[in-house]
């Protein structure tokens, strides 16, 4: 079984270790857990996981955020990969930091790289993890806010849900993405 792991984020040094890069952070630990690393590739830096007797092509889009969909049609294309086995790993300011939301399908929710997957890929019926980046933001400044760095005491809890998300994502390959949902979405409820 094959499946095309997404983690949606802007290349370059300036944009390393921001919120809109949480897709970056997800993906890299998900490697970095399997030791392996990316190498430049098509579109994309790319590694491959495995993982009880999946593989998991993960993919880091090259072609910054607003193009996205042009490297996941790719490279589900290449590998021949289902749309059913794709999951994409976004961030969201709609979601507090330090939590995150598995869904089987949805809206782009104004997410200009998911809108491009979408477009290019017909439609939003695919797997995505958001993690929560925060939206506390004056009116105007969305832009500087996501492309910004999380705050010391949020990082923590930005990096267990990182950790969370990896364990997501394993899920997703082995028990399904309805299993999946199941089993993570109640944990990140907040009282």
């Amino acid at each position: 079984m094959k499946y095309l792991v997404v983690g949606l984020g802007n290349i370059g040094a300036e944009y390393e270790a921001t919120r809109h890069n949480a897709g970056f952070d997800v993906v890299d630990r998900l490697a970095e857990g399997a030791g392996v690393s990316f190498s430049p590739d098509r579109y994309a830096s790319r590694a491959e996981v495995k993982w009880k007797g999946r593989t998991m092509v993960v993919i880091k889009p090259s072609t910054y955020m607003n193009l996205s969909g042009k490297a996941v049609r790719y490279w589900l294309d290449k590998e021949n990969i289902a749309k059913e086995n794709l999951i994409v790993v976004v961030d969201d300011i709609a979601i507090p930091v330090g939590t995150m939301r598995i869904r089987a399908k949805g809206s782009d929710g104004g997410h200009n790289g998911l809108k491009n997957i979408d477009a290019l890929c017909g439609g939003g019926n695919y797997a995505r993890i958001r993690m929560g980046v925060g939206g506390d933001f004056p009116q105007g400044h969305q832009v500087d806010f996501v492309l910004g760095k999380l705050r010391p005491d949020e990082r923590k809890l930005f990096d267990e849900a990182v950790d969370k998300a990896v364990a997501a994502i394993k899920d997703f390959t082995t028990i399904g993405i309805e299993r999946t949902m199941n089993a993570h979405n109640h944990r990140n409820k907040k009282n």
